[in-house]
């Protein structure tokens, strides 16, 4: 397929990457963040012809170099960067529902562990219309109201495609991707999502379909982006390209699987879409659903998320052979992990976040303890140099990582 992106190109080159991701001007007390949900801006002042009205238009200088893509939260210490080419800022980190919220995990539980996330400036929750048959997004809606925060200071992503058993309930049509989408909102108890996401390509759906589609759902309020899960590049291609001939809206981010053992998309693909087209990378899975932890050491414990109905393929893989051997190979990174004063759980992560074009890596955690550690990647990033990224691509066999 041969895509035009010319238009785009010259469009990203008048605006540098680091002027676009530019975050917020450092303030009287330092920083160029804030924590989550902290102020409201007031909204800029129509006409006027002054000195003041024509400074507005003069361009901003470039900011010093890394204080552009990423911000701090002066409260929390949450990292903030930019979904994609997109002005929409995220957390580094951020929260998924599969597996735990409406299933693995009591609704107790799912409160005390979104509340912590919320509270260390976490401002990325995603969900699926799937997960755990819609008992995901209740779980997660119903937190969120009985909360009360407000909705500008956080980002709620779901994804459309297999909402029930009904022929029509599945794929990527429009008549699906609209009604999927008003029952994800009436679950979730919101009047729109910030990101809609295509959960798997749909062969049986036009391209043309899916981004007008994407775009109406938009246009009527329903979403304010709309992004790509498990797509090949060339697919995002071919949705760019639909968007960009009939003047619809393009996707801004793709929603895929990324660890130390599944590298190639995230690394090699994704990178090129980034900076042609803007589109960033938002990850999941990074410990591997388990894998990556040290703890395992050959075993299945019985409190491992493979014991649960419907993940019995999860602890085959992790007794297969090439399981095995990835677990061993986890084991030689606990040097690297002393070395930093960090679990081998925090270094993994760490290498997710260092990774070029990926704006949030999403956790997956069954308790707030649980979390609380995984945010501790953090630090290790801080400390994570390009020799110690060498040494862990190394040991494991693999290619250079890609840098930021």
């Amino acid at each position: 397929m041969q895509v035009s992106i010319a238009c785009t190109e010259q469009n990203l080159r008048s605006r540098s990457s680091e002027d676009r991701l530019c975050g917020p001007r450092p303030g009287p007390g330092g920083g160029n963040g804030g924590p989550v949900g902290a102020g409201h801006g007031n909204p800029p002042r129509g006409g006027g012809s002054g000195p003041k009205a024509r400074a507005a238009l003069v361009p901003r200088p470039p900011a010093p170099a890394g204080a552009l893509r990423e911000s701090t939260g002066r409260g929390t210490g949450m990292k903030y960067r930019n979904l994609g080419k997109s002005g929409l800022r995220v957390s580094c980190l951020g929260l998924g529902t599969w597996v735990t919220f409406g299933s693995q995990i009591s609704d107790e539980t799912a409160e005390d562990i979104l509340t912590v996330a919320y509270e260390h400036g976490v401002n990325l929750f995603d969900t699926a219309e799937v997960y755990a048959a819609g008992k995901a997004e209740r779980t997660l809606g119903n937190i969120l109201k009985s909360k009360g925060w407000r909705r500008s200071s956080y980002v709620i992503t779901t994804k459309i495609f297999g909402g029930g058993q009904a022929e029509t309930e599945r794929g990527l049509s429009r008549k699906h991707i609209i009604e999927g989408l008003q029952g994800s909102l009436e679950r979730l108890q919101l009047g729109y999502v910030d990101i809609v996401f295509a959960n798997r390509s749909d062969p049986n759906s036009p391209m043309e379909e899916i981004v007008r589609a994407m775009t109406d759902v938009i246009n009527q309020g329903l979403a304010l982006y709309w992004g790509t899960s498990r797509w090949s590049a060339a697919e995002i291609m071919e949705a760019y390209s639909m968007a960009r001939q009939f003047n619809l809206i393009p996707p801004v981010c793709e929603q895929a699987e990324h660890h130390l053992f599944q590298r190639e998309k995230v690394e090699m693909q994704l990178p090129e879409l980034y900076h042609k087209i803007g589109v960033g990378s938002v990850t999941w899975s990074p410990l591997a659903c388990g894998l990556i932890t040290s703890k395992y050491d050959g075993r299945v414990p019985d409190t491992c998320k493979t014991t649960i109905k419907g993940y019995q393929w999860l602890k085959e893989k992790m007794q297969s052979e090439d399981g095995k051997k990835q677990q061993a190979r986890v084991m030689e990174l606990l040097p690297i992990a002393h070395q930093l004063g960090c679990t081998v759980a925090q270094l993994a992560i760490a290498w997710c976040l260092h990774n070029e074009g990926v704006s949030s890596v999403l956790l997956g955690v069954s308790s707030a303890e649980q979390l609380i550690e995984h945010l501790g990647a953090l630090q290790v990033l801080s400390q994570l140099t390009p020799q110690m990224v060498m040494e862990i691509d190394a040991l494991l066999g693999n290619k250079s990582h890609s840098k930021k």
